[in-house]
């Protein structure tokens, strides 16, 4: 009986951690929902600002962009690396902490590297290992695009400075509930355009005012569009990751459950039929 007393307390644990993640999932999946559908509605914009800026940089002078648009030669590089600030999101984090370690070994294994990051969890694994220049763990309570303006003024303070010569981002891109990509995506110093005649890309735009104007007032707006879309994308991927993970996690503790009853209902089957054979027994032997 004390098995079966065991095998009920398991059981009994099974069925409230079902509970908690399924409650888990249900949160993830309502807050997975507003975030999808504001990372969908900013790309495009994102994407076409970028697109604008790149074109108008390749058709100007080298100096042209300002002191964002400086290509030095990289002896010290930070990379920003977004991840979250809790767990129980299956690989999630795990998969930037590796895509960390594989950018610094394969690309900046001469160069000095430090990191910026972005969520505890990632800062709490790479710490071990880099040097962490910043940690902002709160930008997640309040996730507004005035907030991530501040971080990359601050980026770019230290780039204009000359502390850094070079800043990435490395950050989960939504796909969808299931899938997540990790991308390293090069913030500073502004990426040139690849391929293709840039004049005969702008040629047909009037611009007022000129050119240099509108790309110094651009440069600083798309920089501060491009952290926010990195942070919206990690964290709509963040609770398709963590939704997943917790219907897994559901449906693994469902299935140990159902094992777990089949397991106790044998035991008990089995200490009934033993009492009923030592009854019968000593009936017999009664008898006898």
């Amino acid at each position: 009986m004390a098995n079966l007393k065991e095998i009920r307390n398991r059981i009994t644990s099974i069925k409230s951690t079902m509970q908690i993640t399924s409650a888990m999932k249900m949160v993830s999946a309502a807050k997975l929902k507003k975030a999808q559908d504001a990372i969908t509605a900013m790309r495009p914009y994102s994407s076409k600002l970028t697109e604008l800026l790149q074109n108008l940089s390749a058709t100007l002078d080298s100096n042209a962009g300002g002191v964002y648009s400086n290509q030095r030669e990289v002896s010290k590089v930070l990379l920003v690396v977004v991840t979250s600030n809790r767990g129980l999101c299956g690989g999630f984090n795990s998969s930037i902490t590796k895509t960390v370690i594989r950018t610094v070994k394969e690309k900046y294994s001469n160069v000095d590297v430090d990191l910026f990051t972005i969520g505890k969890k990632g800062g709490d694994v790479l710490s071990k290992q880099y040097n962490i220049a910043e940690a902002n763990n709160e930008i997640y309570d309040d996730l507004t695009f005035d907030n991530v303006a501040e971080i990359a003024e601050k980026l770019m303070h230290l780039f204009a400075e000359g502390t850094y010569d070079k800043i990435e981002l490395i950050y989960n891109q939504f796909k969808n509930a299931a899938t997540q990509i990790p991308q390293v995506e090069q913030f500073l110093p502004i990426k040139p355009i690849e391929g293709g005649d840039a004049e005969a890309v702008s040629s047909d735009y009037i611009y007022e005012p000129s050119k240099e104007q509108i790309v110094e007032a651009l440069i600083p707006k798309s920089l501060k569009t491009q952290l926010y879309k990195a942070l919206r994308d990690s964290f709509a991927s963040e609770h398709g990751a963590r939704m997943t993970a917790m219907h897994k996690a559901t449906d693994n503790a469902t299935d140990l459950r159902d094992d777990l009853l089949l397991t106790y209902n044998k035991a008990r089957q089995a200490a009934i039929t033993n009492e009923i054979l030592e009854i019968v027994g000593g009936a017999e032997a009664l008898n006898n």
